[in-house]
């Protein structure tokens, strides 16, 4: 039996940030962190950016804590590793090669995976689900032999990768069932905008249009739509959203619907268990409600505070104004605040056509959120204070 003062699991930058938040006040704990991923802990958002247009990219340009780091540390680090069984009366971890770990305190951090639409043929070959590098390497050798492709989604991860492929000179098709791109932040007139950037740089934009299946006998041949359309395509990148990885504690309090719900500390309803980044359903402090953010800072942010909090020598609240970015073709988005909902009005200043703009999102007279496109480092830092200052915090 393995004896731990703190097990992390998941490898992604939740888990290594909270690894870096415990040892920050704790020196001498035992730690370990136990993750499927192959590699340590790398830049997961450059997948469909930088990683995937750069063919001859190595590995080691994603790095974000290589195994140097966790050993400098005094973390024992389980790579390619699944934890098959989580028990939190016994406080006990089953790995996949039958070891077990005992534990103190743990820190849940297993991030999400793709969302399979419930359409036939979603496991043919040629369908790829960009999630891990193993993913973006397939894709990478995938575009050198196919050069048409569709992108099914168009959401942050199809935007990124569909401009991407584009960029590499791909003929690339965007499949969307919604009337312009990005529709769950933008607004009804930056939405239609951005979406016709697309078509501007190549993109066949399918907008209004539904998957209705992927066809083929080994490898995909053609995708159907739901209107009747078949299009022939020798390559589909889906994007149709994520859903946090919770099976390890399914049927305990550690899972609800909208994920792990967890205190303003990050910590669940089993005391010493906390949860972080894709999984945590916490208290917005800032902005109020009660959110799980999806994003490469949120979690690094929850994985430091929760990391702290789980040595028991610091209580530090979590908030943090709702933040992500997004890059496409030559425009960089930056989104601020909480853009769950439509806004009521649109304060717009700059312009479209330059491609350059900040706009903010009110509801009534409240302001809520705010977009930056093509801004400085400064303009963005401002946009939050702004935005704390707007809502009394």
């Amino acid at each position: 039996m393995i004896q731990r003062d703190y097990l992390i699991i998941g490898t992604g930058v939740g888990g290594a940030s909270a690894c870096e938040g415990v040892r920050k006040h704790d020196k001498r704990g035992s730690v370990t962190i136990v993750g499927a991923e192959i590699m340590p802990t790398y830049h997961r958002w450059m997948l469909s950016k930088d990683f995937l247009r750069e063919k001859s990219a190595p590995l080691k340009k994603l790095g974000y804590f290589d195994q140097r780091w966790f050993d400098s540390h005094k973390i024992e680090t389980r790579f390619a590793t699944v934890v098959k069984q989580f028990n939190l009366e016994r406080r006990l971890a089953v790995l996949g090669n039958g070891e077990s770990i005992e534990f103190n305190k743990a820190c849940l951090a297993m991030g999400s995976r793709p969302v399979r639409p419930p359409v036939a043929g979603v496991n043919l070959g040629n369908v790829i689900y960009l999630r891990s590098v193993r993913d973006a390497l397939a894709l990478r050798e995938m575009a050198d032999v196919e050069k048409t492709v569709m992108v099914v989604g168009g959401g942050l991860l199809a935007c990124e990768t569909a401009a991407s492929l584009r960029m590499m000179k791909l003929k690339v098709t965007m499949m969307h069932r919604n009337s312009y791109l990005l529709n769950r932040y933008l607004d009804s007139q930056t939405g239609p905008w951005l979406t016709e950037y697309f078509g501007k740089h190549g993109v066949t934009m399918l907008v209004g249009e539904s998957l209705n299946g992927f066809e083929g006998k080994t490898v995909l041949r053609n995708i159907q739509t739901k209107s009747g359309n078949r299009v022939p395509v020798g390559l589909a990148v889906v994007c149709c959203g994520a859903e946090p990885n919770l099976d390890l504690v399914r049927n305990t309090p550690l899972s609800g619907p909208h994920g792990s719900p967890v205190t303003e500390y990050l910590e669940t309803e089993e005391k010493g268990i906390f949860a972080v980044g894709d999984l945590a359903f916490y208290p917005d402090r800032i902005m109020g409600g009660v959110r799980r953010q999806t994003h490469w800072e949120n979690a690094r942010a929850q994985g430091l505070v929760a990391g702290a909090n789980t040595t028991g020598k610091k209580r530090i609240r979590y908030e943090q104004v709702p933040y992500f970015w997004t890059e496409m073709f030559d425009i960089r988005l930056h989104f601020i605040g909480d853009f769950s909902m439509q806004p009521t009005r649109v304060d717009l200043r700059g312009s479209y056509a330059k491609r350059k703009f900040i706009a903010h999102y009110y509801q009534g007279d409240k302001l809520r959120a705010i977009l930056l496109c093509n801004q400085t480092d400064r303009e963005v830092e401002a946009g939050k204070k702004e935005l704390r200052h707007a809502l009394g915090k």
